[in-house]
């Protein structure tokens, strides 16, 4: 309620498009923010379950002045939290973010509307169908005769992403798609995207792993191999290069991204530009440089020319616009797009994030950058969310990636606990 109260007092007034995944806390969440919202004046838009994507289009198309989004999104189900968004649909910068915050810490006293100057809310009962129809338009091509397998995650997609591509001919199996309130992300989903590769009933079939908000996508191509983020921007980078309709031939991702991707681009020609983790950070490079595409390994994509937010749905209709359009397998062109270096990715409990006071950590990532020269990388970061620091590796092989991402790891603990 506080956060609500902060936003909406820094605003001034206005609509807020409210939406939520499927978790038992999101009801809660969105009524505390609908009071802060209203308690200041502010009137709300309750578009219930929906995903991310769909929250960023209402803010659009009703002409809002902020979007929130109540959701932990790949998380478990006990986490939770809130996504603000701004009025052109994109997730905040960290200034408003700040501002937010530090509106927060002051706390009272707040804008104290009385009588008609409350905020009202009101039940956007038709919200997904409005969002579906925004995504239905940007299809270019009939999905008649494509076998789809969809994994909802017990999530924000489970009606939605069905009713989608069901809609556009697709032959869809659905799984993943009961929410009970704590199955959300549960074994499935875009972290676990071998759960879908392993169902029988998804066999022959394009895969798509939707997360707990949707603005994540792992697709799973037809013969059971997994196809990241990284393989999907790649598909989707070298089609539009190859139609003239990759802006100023730029793509940008973030430090995570494959070796092997980023040797692809550098082949055909396009300028690969990198930001800190963060699908945010990758938006305002992209508008920074004029790029129309970009995302992360973990799912996030970006499609500036048809959404300002990751929007899983909107990924996967892409993704089936460019097997339409060159008239071939998903398996085809993830074998094509790149080739990807075995990465080992080690997450470290640690008691101090500090890695600019580890000596030690900062010796040993030189040393391994030296031993494996050009044909591997190391990276070395605290996560900006949780007590851990993030050992990533990656080699010609799996052995050589995996033991030195191990080493790596114990001057970690010995450095940082």
């Amino acid at each position: 309620m506080g956060l609500a109260r902060a936003a909406g007092d820094l605003a001034g007034g206005g609509t807020v498009v409210v939406g939520r995944d499927t978790r038992r806390s999101g009801p809660m969440l969105v009524a505390a923010l609908q009071a802060g919202f209203h308690s200041v004046g502010v009137d709300t838009l309750d578009a219930g379950v929906i995903p991310v994507g769909g929250v960023s289009a209402l803010v659009t198309e009703f002409g809002a002045d902020l979007g929130a989004m109540v959701s932990a999104s790949h998380n478990p189900a006990p986490d939770n939290g809130i996504k603000f968004l701004d009025a052109d649909g994109s997730k905040l910068d960290d200034e408003r973010e700040a501002g937010i915050e530090a509106r927060l810490a002051r706390g009272a006293p707040w804008r104290s509307p009385t009588g008609a100057r409350v905020g009202a809310g009101r039940a956007l009962t038709d919200a997904t169908e409005r969002y579906l129809a925004g995504v239905r338009s940007h299809a270019s091509h009939s999905l008649e005769g494509l076998r789809l397998a969809l994994d909802c995650a017990h999530g924000a997609a489970h009606r939605a992403a069905p009713e989608l591509f069901g809609s556009l001919g697709a032959d869809v199996a659905t799984f993943f798609a009961d929410p009970d309130g704590m199955n959300i992300n549960h074994g499935c989903g875009a972290t676990s995207p071998e759960r879908l590769a392993s169902e029988s009933g998804a066999e022959g079939r394009i895969g798509f792993c939707f997360d707990g908000d949707a603005d994540r996508l792992i697709a799973v191509d037809e013969d059971g191999h997994i196809v990241n983020g990284d393989v999907i921007i790649a598909i989707i980078a070298l089609h539009l290069k190859s139609r003239g309709e990759l802006a100023g031939n730029k793509v940008v991702t973030t430090v995570m991204s494959n070796l092997g991707f980023r040797r692809s681009m550098r082949e055909v020609g396009i300028e690969l530009l990198e930001t800190q983790v963060g699908d945010r950070y990758v938006l305002a490079a992209m508008r920074e440089h004029g790029a129309v595409l970009g995302g992360e390994q973990s799912g996030h994509v970006i499609q500036l020319d048809r959404g300002t937010t990751g929007d899983g749905l909107l990924t996967a209709l892409r993704l089936l616009e460019v097997v339409a359009r060159e008239g071939c397998r998903l398996a085809d062109l993830r074998r094509d797009a790149m080739t990807q270096y075995p990465q080992v990715l080690v997450n470290l409990a640690v008691r101090s994030r500090d890695l600019d006071s580890a000596r030690g950590v900062g010796e040993a990532v030189a040393a391994a950058e030296a031993e494996l020269g050009d044909n591997g990388r190391v990276l070395v970061r605290a996560s900006g969310t949780e007590p851990l620091v993030r050992v990533m590796v990656e080699a010609a092989t799996a052995e050589n990636a995996d033991s030195i991402a191990h080493r790596l790891a114990g001057v970690v603990r010995q450095e940082l606990g």
